[in-house]
C-alpha cells in the first residue's frame, strides 16, 4: 500500500481552508475508518498508509477534501467546479495505436505559498503525481500525468507522433537529446522505455511554436518545469484506460483547486476527429437496488440513514424510487427489475474504485460505521452448487489417499530446465512463459505436475522413507489451464509393478468397468529441442519400465519407474515410481457413475 507523509503545519492550514478548524485531529483514530492507517504521528509530521482502493486520498489536499465530509459531516460536493476556457488541443490520428486516451485541463490562480511552504508545495505536487502513476496509472502503463507551467507555453497544443531522431531538451537536462538517446540514457527514459518498445514513432505534445511540452509517458520538456513562481498550470494525462486517465486528471485538478485554483476546461479534438470539452467535473450517477443493500447489510436502512452515510463518503442520494425502466426479471443482484425499489446515488468521477453496486454498499456501511450496523447476520443464504469437475477430483483424491499417498500443493511456476531438460520430456504444446521472471526457476507455467513432485522429494530427501505424495493441480498447455493428477513414491520397493497396480486401482476407483490399458515399451531416443538441449522421446521412465494408459484410443496418462539418471539430476538416489494423468481426458473417456 502507498504511504504518504505530511507535516502538521500543512495539514492544519488545509483543515482551516476546508472549514475544519485549526485544532489538530486525532488522525489515528479517525482516518482508520475512511481507508487509511496512521503508521506514525509525531509533533512534526504524520505518516499515513492509504488502502489501494482509495487513490483519491493520496495527497494532503484530496485527503482533506474527503475528511471534511467524513469527519465533520459537512455537506458533500461530488462535483468539481469547472469554468469554460478557450485553449484548444488537437490529437493526431496516429495516436490511436500509440496512446489513444488524451485529456487535459488548466488550473489558474493556485496559492503556492512562499519560501519553505512553496518548496513543500512543489514536492507534494510531484509526490502526488508519482503516487497516481503507481496506483491508477499502473506504473504509467494505463495513465501518465504531465504538469506544466502554463506561463511558459503557447497554446494551442498538438499531440502527434515523431520519429526516434526527433530532438528536444528533456526535464533535468541542459542540452537537446534525441528520443533514442532519452530512452537509452535519461534515467526516466531507461526506466519506462519498455512502454514504447513496440513503436517506431513516439508521442509528443507540442505548443504553437512546436516546442515539446511532454513525451508521454516518459518525460516532460525542460522549459515547462513548475517553479516557485508558477500559479497557472496546464495538466495533460495520456494512456490506454479512459477511467484511470480521467480519475488522475480530476484528482490533480482537485488538489490544486483546494489551494485556491480555478479549474478551466479545454477544447479537445480527439484522434477520431470528435470534439469534446474536458475535464468533466460532473458526478457519476449509479443505480443501487435497495434489496441488495438490505441483503448484504442484514437490515433495512431508512432514506435518512442512507443519505447521511453516503454524504460522509462524498456522495449524494439523489432519490429513492420505484424502477420504471429495465428488465421485467433479473438474474443478477446488481440489477433492478421494473417495480423494484432502487437508490439513485451520485459519486465523484474521481472515485475510480466504485465500479459495481456492491462498492456503494461498502461505502454506505463505512459511512454508517461497521460498529453501528449491529450484530444481525446477513440475510444472504444461497445453496451452493458443486462444480462439474468437483466430483471427479474428489474421487481422485480419495483413491490416492486410500492407497497411502499424501496430498501436496506446489507452485504452478516452473522452468524449462525442470519441466523438460531434467525430465527428458519434450514440451506438451505451446509453452506459456513469464514476460518478466523474477528468478531463473520461475520462467514459465508448468505443463506437468510430476517435475514439481520430484522437486518436493528432493527437498525432503533427508527424511525417512517411504515418501508417497500426489497432487491434483493446475497445468497450462497451449496457453490454457487444465487439471493434472501426478504422483511419486520414493520407497525401497518402488518399481513398475507398483506403479501399474496404483494406476489400475485409481482407474477402478473412478468408475472404469473394463480396463483398456495398453502398455507400450519404446526405446529411449533423442529429440532435438531448440538446437541446444535434447530430450528423450519417452520421458523420464526407465527403458522397458514405462507405459502409456490408453482408454478408447485416447492417451490419458503415463506411469512407470523413474530412470535413475533422471532421479540423480534432482539429487535423488532411491527407487521412485510415479505417474501422471490428464484429468480432463479422464473425464471425457470415463462416464462418472455418480452423475
Amino acid at each position: 500500500m502507498p504511504t504518504v507523509t505530511y507535516d502538521h503545519a500543512t495539514i492544519l492550514a488545509l483543515q482551516a481552508a476546508a472549514g475544519l478548524g485549526h485544532e489538530p485531529y486525532d488522525w489515528e483514530a479517525r482516518l482508520s475508518n475512511i481507508g487509511c492507517v496512521v503508521e506514525a504521528n509525531s509533533d512534526e509530521q504524520i505518516e499515513i498508509e492509504v488502502f489501494p482502493d482509495r487513490p483519491d486520498l493520496l495527497s494532503v489536499e484530496t485527503m482533506t477534501f474527503a475528511a471534511r465530509s467524513f469527519l465533520q459531516n459537512m455537506p458533500a460536493n461530488p462535483k468539481l467546479d469547472v469554468v469554460a476556457g478557450d485553449i484548444e488541443m488537437t490529437v493526431d490520428s496516429s495516436l490511436k495505436e500509440v496512446r489513444p486516451v488524451i485529456l487535459g485541463a488548466v488550473v489558474r490562480g493556485v496559492d503556492i505559498g512562499e519560501g519553505e511552504d512553496n518548496e513543500k508545495f512543489i514536492q507534494s505536487l510531484m509526490d502526488h503525481q508519482e503516487k497516481l502513476h503507481l496506483t491508477l496509472g499502473r506504473r504509467r502503463k494505463l495513465a501518465s500525468i504531465g504538469v506544466h507551467d502554463l506561463a511558459s507555453l503557447a497554446p494551442p497544443f498538438t499531440v502527434t507522433t515523431v520519429p526516434r531522431s526527433h530532438r528536444f531538451i528533456p526535464l533535468g537536462m541542459n542540452e537537446e537529446m534525441s528520443i533514442g538517446e532519452i530512452l537509452e540514457k535519461h534515467p526516466k527514459g531507461v526506466e519506462y522505455a519498455h512502454l514504447l518498445e513496440d513503436f517506431d514513432r513516439y508521442p509528443v505534445i507540442l505548443d504553437r511554436y512546436e516546442r515539446v511540452l511532454s513525451m508521454p509517458p516518459i518525460i516532460n520538456g525542460n522549459h515547462t518545469t513548475v517553479n516557485d513562481s508558477t500559479t497557472n498550470f496546464f495538466i495533460d494525462v495520456t494512456g490506454f484506460d479512459e477511467r484511470s486517465c480521467e480519475a488522475s486528471l480530476l484528482l490533480v485538478c482537485l488538489a490544486l483547486s483546494m489551494r485556491g485554483g480555478v479549474v478551466e476546461s479545454i477544447q479537445l479534438t480527439r484522434h477520431d476527429g470528435s470534439e469534446i470539452v474536458v475535464p468533466n467535473g460532473k458526478p457519476r450517477r449509479h443505480r443501487l437496488p435497495e434489496s441488495l443493500l438490505q441483503t448484504l447489510l442484514g437490515r433495512k436502512l431508512s432514506e435518512r440513514e442512507i443519505a447521511d452515510s453516503i454524504s460522509r463518503m462524498g456522495g449524494l442520494l439523489v432519490e429513492a424510487r420505484t424502477a420504471t425502466d429495465g428488465p421485467l426479471e433479473v438474474a443478477r443482484w446488481s440489477d433492478t427489475a421494473v417495480g423494484q425499489r432502487e437508490l439513485i446515488i451520485e459519486m465523484p468521477r474521481w472515485r475510480a474504485d466504485i465500479m459495481h453496486p456492491v462498492d456503494l454498499v461498502e461505502d454506505i456501511a463505512t459511512g454508517i460505521g461497521y460498529e453501528e450496523l449491529g450484530t444481525a447476520h446477513s440475510a444472504l443464504s444461497i445453496e451452493g452448487v458443486q462444480l462439474p469437475q468437483a466430483t471427479l477430483t474428489r474421487r481422485l483424491r480419495t483413491s490416492m489417499q486410500s492407497q497411502g499417498l499424501q496430498e501436496v500443493l506446489s507452485l504452478t511456476l516452473s522452468s524449462d530446465q525442470i519441466q523438460f531438460q531434467m525430465m527428458d520430456w519434450p514440451p506438451n504444446g505451446d509453452v506459456t512463459r513469464i514476460a518478466n521472471p523474477i528468478t531463473n526457476e520461475h520462467t514459465m507455467l508448468r505443463q506437468r505436475v510430476l517435475p514439481s513432485l520430484l522437486q518436493l522429494l528432493a527437498a525432503n530427501r533427508h527424511h525417512e522413507l517411504p515418501q508417497r505424495v500426489y497432487e491434483v493441480g493446475e497445468v497450462v498447455r497451449y496457453h490454457r489451464n487444465t487439471l493434472s493428477l501426478g504422483w511419486a513414491c520414493a520407497e525401497t520397493a518402488a518399481g513398475f509393478t507398483a506403479a501399474k497396480g496404483l494406476a489400475q486401482a485409481l482407474l477402478r476407483d473412478i468408475g472404469t468397468t473394463a480396463l483398456a490399458i495398453e502398455v507400450t515399451f519404446e526405446p529411449v531416443g533423442q529429440a532435438a529441442y531448440g538446437g541446444v538441449s535434447e530430450y528423450g522421446e519417452f520421458g523420464p521412465w526407465l527403458l522397458g519400465r514405462g507405459a502409456k494408459v490408453i482408454i478408447d484410443n485416447t492417451v490419458v496418462g503415463q506411469f512407470g519407474e523413474i530412470n535413475p539418471a533422471v532421479g540423480h539430476r534432482f539429487g535423488l538416489k532411491v527407487p521412485i515410481h510415479a505417474g501422471e494423468f490428464d484429468v480432463e481426458a479422464l473425464r471425457a473417456t470415463i462416464p462418472d457413475p455418480v452423475l
